[in-house]
């Protein structure tokens, strides 16, 4: 099947937030991606080049289209384009679902940049935390490059967008709530727990004041060594990958 014009330019409008809320569908690239996509999800769409092949069995009626190098171009959001692109359902998130208390899970206070964001979907994976918490201003999971910069593991990694304060207002009491902030404790030195909440912030303002006031366990990452001229702080994604590694190294 030749791919058309129509269809590229459904495809290119899912690059707008709007367009994939309104077709229910984003689009994700390249082998690795797509494939560790399709164990959870059943494609729409699949546009591919004849070095990449199908399955021979997959989930669900996916439309096949083999297309050149040159429509390959025309249908990619990458600068370099790979050999398959997906066009993938949009799952329902349910954001009733009970928060898992004995599991330790990333809260985000208005992470913008979708590089970030996929890279700190891509950390929580590695690190075996299953459940991303985003408040409604973090950027949107479902942009194409949130979706490459995850490499999959957006297909393990559960994100869901919903008010912070609320959620944090439904922990018991004394649950470990953690924020990274320059007033806080040595990270090294801190007791951590193998549960609870690690909240990242923004990435020019760090934690919002309103969830700031919710952090019940403040750490920080120092600079090393202390007191050498350094950079005035960590790219936000760098950050979460330290301090996860830190939890789990306990």
């Amino acid at each position: 099947m030749m791919i058309s014009k129509n269809k590229i330019k459904l495809i290119r409008s899912l690059d707008l937030k709007k367009n994939r809320k309104e077709r229910g569908a984003f689009v994700a690239e390249g082998p690795k991606v797509v494939e560790d996509l399709m164990e959870v999800l059943p494609p729409v769409s699949l546009v591919y080049r004849r070095s990449w092949q199908p399955p021979s069995r997959m989930q669900g009626e996916a439309e096949l289209i083999e297309v050149s190098e040159e429509e390959m171009r025309k249908v990619s959001f990458l600068q370099h384009p790979q050999e398959v692109l997906g066009v993938f359902p949009i799952p329902a998130n349910d954001p009733s679902l009970p928060y898992p208390l004995q599991e330790l899970s990333i809260a985000l206070d208005g992470v913008q940049d979708p590089g970030n964001l996929g890279t700190i979907i891509r950390v929580a994976d590695w690190f075996g935390i299953r459940n991303i918490y985003c408040s409604a201003d973090t950027a949107d999971v479902y942009n194409p490059k949130v979706v490459q910069a995850t490499m999959g593991s957006i297909a393990r990694v559960n994100v869901t967008y919903t008010d912070l304060r609320g959620l944090i207002g439904q922990l018991p009491a004394d649950y470990p709530v953690y924020g990274t902030l320059l007033d806080g404790e040595d990270i090294y030195r801190e007791p951590l727990t193998d549960f609870g909440l690690i909240i990242m912030g923004n990435e020019g303002n760090g934690l919002s004041p309103e969830i700031r006031n919710k952090v019940n366990r403040r750490l920080r990452i120092n600079n090393f060594p202390p007191g050498r001229k350094t950079a005035d702080s960590l790219n936000v994604a760098i950050a979460t990958a330290i301090t996860c590694a830190e939890f789990r190294r306990r």
